[in-house]
């Protein structure tokens, strides 16, 4: 589980609902730069939504997909 907090008077605050009981030690790390850079740098390929549209026949090219949709917004 990640959970964004943000730390503010010696408490991280989280930025979100977390569903932990009171009192729960948690381990909290926090990354250097250059583990953000290479974070940020992760390929589209990592990500779960990647391919899944691959089988799809009415998509062909992504780009025009969109500029379709862009240019009959109401279908």
């Amino acid at each position: 589980m990640t959970i964004t907090a943000k730390y503010e008077d010696g408490v991280f605050k989280p930025l979100e609902d977390v569903a932990i009981n009171e009192g729960t030690i948690v381990e909290v790390r926090v990354p250097s730069y250059a583990d953000r850079l290479k974070a940020k740098s992760r390929s589209v390929r990592e990500f779960a939504f990647y391919g899944m549209w691959r089988d799809r026949t009415d998509i062909g090219d992504g780009v025009d997909y969109i500029n379709n949709l862009r240019r009959d917004i109401r279908g």
